[in-house]
């Protein structure tokens, strides 16, 4: 017979459902994704790559409590506990049988005592030995038969406390499953109410969106409509005329503006004493270039006398000498404007001097023009090459002048003359002397001992071509002047 011992309830307690308020977990954002496998095991489902709306996470949630709600039975752990009580019951009745053959046997080993008591007094010699024998026998049959009750009746015992056992395990997990299913409607319901309160809140965020969405189409057909109604205050010829007017509104405020200079001019030479013979001619301004002429008839011819140009600080009294400035004629380069020109005459010995009437002005619209080139990577100037390292360039033919971030290049076609990074070796700057044709030429010198003369189509080009250069070097922490300027700069 098989022994029932109690390890069985410990594994059916074992066995148990786990709560559910230990493996599902309701977040505020969203529902936790999970699925219940074999034993009533809760397991984690993998995220989905594909990224689901709102919407559907709720429905997908929501359909998943409910079939939690259904799989959360004891169905399972019920039938367990009915095949134990059965098995139970079963070996109960096997010992009441077991019981009843118990006092069968030892009825008829009494009775077979009995008969074998009468037989011996009835033999004698050898058979009265065996009667004794069997006798023996009879007795050990009926201590082992008592050895065997007694265990027996342990065996009852222990199956009476196994079904008791049993019967108690069956109500507390009956109880327990009562508990967890309560407690799993209860999940179910905040679940639902929170599932409403996601309903609500998507129905809020759908609402005000077609609301803001509606204000979003009418801001923009605002907006389309402002467009179109500056497009039609802009319209092309509208522009040419504005650009006409503006162009000759220039001209006037130039002609008033030499106007007014003539009239300085005018007016500090008719303070001046007779003592001055020498004045500047032309504007004052970037563009441009300025003479010295004389103001008496007795005076020397500038062809006479020799000439140093100087710029006034903004320091009184303290003047920096421009090299190579010894012609009578000076056309003043970017670096020049916002500052006094002054220029030394000396004839026969004495020293004549001759100012500004004012800071040299800058020339209309070319910050403008300038940083509109800046946006470019790379800016070509048509020049033709006066001098090459000194000497007249007999060749008139058109080179382009390339002015980039990095470096500056002179090709003609497709012949590179010279291409340089900008270096400390590099300078730039506007032609000294040059008659009236000054303004539209500069000096570069490449590297020690490359050097041009450049003259530009325009003023406003050669301007141009020398602040975009002095600003692409100055990104590359490098100073662009000519000779004297960078001694007042300091390198």
């Amino acid at each position: 017979m098989t022994r029932v011992g109690r390890d069985f309830g410990d594994t059916m307690q074992k066995e148990a459902v786990p709560p559910v308020s230990a493996d599902v977990v309701f977040t505020s954002s969203r529902f936790p994704n999970y699925k219940i496998g074999a034993n009533n095991q809760i397991v984690e489902v993998k995220e989905d790559p594909k990224v689901l709306s709102m919407k559907e996470v709720v429905a997908r949630e929501t359909a998943q409590l409910l079939e939690q709600q259904k799989r959360l039975s004891v169905r399972d752990l019920a039938t367990k506990f009915e095949k134990g009580l059965a098995a139970a019951a079963k070996l109960s009745d096997e010992a009441k049988l077991r019981e009843a053959a118990s006092l069968e046997k030892h009825v008829l080993l009494k009775k077979l005592r009995d008969a074998l008591e009468a037989l011996r007094g009835r033999v004698a010699g050898k058979n009265k030995d065996d009667v004794e024998e069997a006798i023996a026998m009879v007795e050990a049959l009926a201590v082992q038969l008592t050895q065997r009750e007694g265990e027996l009746i342990q065996e009852k015992a222990e199956v009476k406390k196994l079904a008791t056992f049993l019967k108690q395990a069956s109500e507390d997990a009956k109880k327990l499953v009562d508990e967890e299913r309560a407690f799993a409607r209860a999940e179910i319901e905040k679940a639902r109410e929170a599932v409403q309160r996601v309903e609500e809140a998507l129905q809020e965020h759908e609402r005000i969106s077609r609301a803001s969405g509606q204000q979003d189409i009418d801001e923009l057909m605002n907006e389309v409509q402002e467009a179109r109604r500056i497009k039609m205050l802009h319209q092309p010829s509208k522009v040419m005329d504005m650009e006409q007017e503006l162009h000759a509104l220039r001209l006037q405020l130039s002609e008033k503006s030499k106007h007014s200079l003539q009239l300085q001019k005018e007016l500090a030479i008719s303070k001046r004493s007779e003592m001055n013979m020498y004045e500047l001619d032309g504007t004052e301004a970037l563009g441009s270039y300025l003479r010295i002429c004389p103001c008496l008839e007795t005076v020397p011819e500038p062809s006479e006398c020799s000439f140093q140009w100087y710029r006034l600080t903004s320091e009184a009294g303290k003047k920096e000498l421009i090299s190579g400035a010894t012609k009578s004629v000076y056309a003043p380069e970017p670096f020049d404007v916002g500052r006094i020109l002054q220029a030394e005459v000396i004839t026969d010995g004495h020293i004549i001097t001759v100012t500004t009437t004012g800071p040299i002005d800058p020339a209309p619209g070319l910050g403008n023009y300038v940083e509109a080139l800046v946006r470019r990577h790379d800016i070509e100037f048509n020049v033709v090459i006066v001098q090459m390292n000194g000497l007249d360039h007999s060749s008139q033919s058109i080179h382009v002048l390339h002015v980039g971030k990095m470096r500056m290049k002179l090709r003609k076609g497709k012949t590179t003359m010279t291409k340089e990074y900008y270096s400390t070796s590099m300078q730039l700057c506007g032609v000294r002397g040059g008659g009236s044709a000054a303004a539209q030429a500069a000096f570069w010198q490449a590297k020690v001992g490359i050097s041009f003369v450049l003259a530009f189509e325009t003023e406003r080009e050669r301007n141009a071509a020398i602040m975009l250069a002095r600003r692409f070097a100055f990104d590359c922490n490098i100073n662009l002047a000519g000779p004297e300027d960078r001694a007042a700069l300091g390198t």
